[in-house]
């Protein structure tokens, strides 16, 4: 079955996403965490995924804070998966530095390298970096556009608040294909909706609570917005957790301990509950957000949320907190030999 980079409608990119989870926040866990990212990548290619994401974090409990380093070493043990950021965090980087090193994957991968520009969900790289949190939205703003200006591949004449001015300058190297094809990620702000559209790049929408079902009139909204800017319509894709093993008990009682850590931990910092067995079992429900279960179980989940929103690519997050890595690479051997397949299957019917 063919389809473009992007997937259609008819025939959607089916990814994975992982930010390299720590088990129990221990630093000196973080180079294996990597080593292993590597291995999970390489194995996603050989049993037919189609994108594999990695996020980019500052903070003990995530080992990936340069996916790009990473990437560039999947590409080279990998033949056919798409490369990506899930998501780059533009607002405290530098967009032409970025632009150069996905340029750069892009040439190693054979034209494999993509690119999900976000503000973030943490704020550590702000002071990580030397940017003010008041910023914040400033910051993403604009080095959207330099960005989008970087995309043209060609000499570049900008103006901006934070840097100085471009003045006929190029970034390097230029890629086959004449862009580094880049997405909006965004956790359900209308206004960063809004954004990808005026920009006419697809949109990522990261649904790790409630269900997709409440996602509809943000799709609905990015597909209007795209129409009053003069843009053709354009993919949309979903980020969610989830985790595949052999039946739904055993995904389940493989996948919620680390589930109920990771969001317990979270919620000390943001003023959450703690995580109960009741918040997972209605998470885990057909409409809920999280993708945990049999292959039939979550392919069956995934076609919903793919007819749903009217998606072109579904990326599970299969790494949550502690969960061991041979559980992992289960998960990702069942998601491209019987996930995928079924979803496929399930679609052209």
């Amino acid at each position: 079955m063919s389809y473009d980079a992007l997937g259609t409608r008819a025939h959607p990119t089916l990814g994975l996403d992982t930010f390299g989870d720590v088990p129990g926040s221990d630093l000196a866990a973080h180079p294996q965490v990597i080593r292993e990212v590597l291995a999970e990548g390489v194995l996603a290619d050989e049993v037919g995924v189609d994108y594999i994401g990695l996020g980019e974090h500052h903070r003990v409990d995530y080992a990936i804070s340069e996916p790009d380093v990473i990437l560039a070493a999947i590409a080279a043990r990998t033949s056919r998966i798409r490369l990506g950021t899930g998501v780059t965090v533009l607002s405290s980087d530098d967009p032409v530095r970025v632009y150069e090193r996905f340029a750069t994957l892009d040439a190693l991968s054979n034209g494999r390298a993509e690119i999900q520009l976000g503000r973030g969900s943490f704020i550590e790289s702000f002071p990580l970096f030397g940017f003010r949190l008041e910023d914040y939205d400033r910051l993403f703003a604009e080095k959207l556009d330099l960005f989008t200006h970087l995309q043209t591949e060609e000499p570049i004449h900008w103006e901006g608040t934070f840097r100085l001015p471009l003045a006929g300058q190029r970034a390097f190297p230029i890629t086959t294909a004449g862009k580094v094809p880049a997405w909006i990620a965004v956790g359900g702000t209308p206004q960063s909706v809004v954004r990808a559209a005026q920009y006419g790049l697809p949109l990522v929408m990261a649904v790790i609570g409630g269900s997709p079902a409440g996602f509809v009139q943000l799709a609905d909204l990015y597909r209007r917005a795209l129409a009053e800017y003069g843009h053709s319509e354009l993919p949309i894709a979903m980020h969610s957790p989830g985790h595949v093993a052999a039946t739904d008990a055993e995904a389940h009682e493989q996948l919620y301990p680390h589930q109920a850590e990771v969001w317990t931990r979270l919620g000390r910092e943001r003023g959450w509950p703690p995580y109960t067995p009741a918040a997972f079992k209605d998470a885990a429900s057909p409409t809920g957000s999280i993708f945990v279960g049999s292959p039939d179980t979550v392919a069956t989940k995934i076609v919903w949320a793919i007819r749903t929103l009217g998606l072109s690519r579904f990326q599970l997050k299969y790494s949550v907190g502690g969960l061991p890595h041979d559980q992992r690479l289960e998960s990702i051997r069942l998601y491209g030999t019987e996930v995928i397949p079924r979803v496929r299957r399930l679609l052209a019917a």
